[in-house]
């Protein structure tokens, strides 16, 4: 769709582009690099004995199969984890009209775990992957009362959003909690729910490459997502159906987020912080803005899991429970100023 592709600059628009690609890529160098150190640093940190020099040397086979079983997947994991819920945040925030909107504050998050909760307590046995469909369904149920709430109700704020959405999220999670309760699952529940890599192992992830690709069908279709998040009038006269697109991408949300929380639990916040920075470095062009999205979503996930690791070493402290802190501090930030702009 090249209409829709970025304008030129009014003046001086050949060297100002070419001003900017460099700029461009060097920030790419330098969040590459980043991400590359994060790494390397998230696969030597961990209670068992590994070092970088024993495996080069290829004498050391418990450090091989340290490396392949749980130091390598683990930092994957939380790369595509990342990635993929930065993006649902993205693909939201363009839906909704609304920078304040992301998983964990339109009651998506919470509406999976109650469909997980549902599988445990129906059918306990069901494989990962149907856990997954189910939450998923759960998912797309809630977010789209979320959106019929929004219709309702007389928004004169764009706060008055994310607080319909973190109220709807806290009567899902309420009910959730009280069934987890009635049945004796709230321990079991817990273990499932919260953001936590450390039981990350080889085959106990891969799930998590169906929410990158889901990611990647985003960046496929940003341009029309960009266009649905335009309105419903104008995305009819440019021939496109508004309708199937948002549940296209309501549906891309739901799935990333179910993925996610069926195989490390919650991450609260990111897809809210990371699409905001984005845009105040980039621009909001989501064709450019997806790739940045997902790789400085996937940075902030393994900075958070490291500096969990490292406060308590060689305990844990669970990365929900650190993304949430730092998320919860951003978004009071990204709130204040959007009322100084204001």
């Amino acid at each position: 769709m090249s209409h829709l592709a970025e304008p030129a600059p009014a003046s001086g628009g050949a060297a100002a582009a070419a001003v900017r690609r460099p700029a461009s890529h060097g920030w790419l160098a330098l969040v590459l690099a980043v991400a590359l150190i994060l790494s390397l640093l998230s696969i030597s940190i961990g209670a068992g004995d590994f070092s970088f020099a024993g495996l080069l040397a290829g004498t050391d086979t418990q450090a091989w199969q340290l490396f392949a079983v749980s130091r390598v997947p683990r930092t994957v994991a939380l790369l595509l984890a990342g990635m993929a819920l930065a993006v649902a945040g993205l693909i939201m925030q363009m839906l909704v009209r609304n920078r304040f909107i992301e998983p964990s504050t339109a009651g998506t998050i919470e509406s999976a775990t109650l469909g997980i909760l549902v599988v445990m307590l129906l059918a306990p046995d069901t494989p990962v992957l149907g856990k997954m469909l189910v939450a998923t369904a759960f998912a797309m149920a809630g977010t789209l009362a979320f959106l019929g709430l929004l219709r309702r109700i007389p928004l004169r704020s764009p706060y008055l959003v994310p607080l319909v959405g973190l109220i709807l999220g806290g009567v899902v999670q309420a009910v959730t909690t009280f069934f987890a309760v009635r049945h004796d699952m709230l321990q079991t529940l817990h273990a499932w729910t919260v953001g936590d890599f450390s039981g990350v192992l080889r085959g106990r992830y891969e799930l998590l490459w169906i929410g990158f690709g889901l990611a990647g069908a985003a960046y496929l279709a940003a341009d029309r997502f960009t266009v649905a998040g335009m309105g419903q009038q104008f995305t009819t006269n440019l021939g496109l159906d508004y309708r199937r697109l948002t549940l296209a991408g309501l549906l891309i949300v739901s799935a990333i987020a179910s993925v996610v929380v069926v195989t490390a639990g919650s991450i609260p916040f990111l897809g809210l912080i990371v699409p905001n920075v984005v845009s105040l470095l980039f621009g909001d062009n989501m064709r450019r803005s997806v790739p940045w999205v997902a790789l400085l979503g996937g940075v902030f996930v393994l900075a958070c899991d490291i500096a969990g690791r490292l406060v308590d070493y060689p305990y844990e402290i669970p990365i929900g429970t650190v993304v949430g802190i730092v998320g919860s501090v951003l978004f009071l930030v990204l709130l204040l100023r959007g009322r100084r702009a204001a």
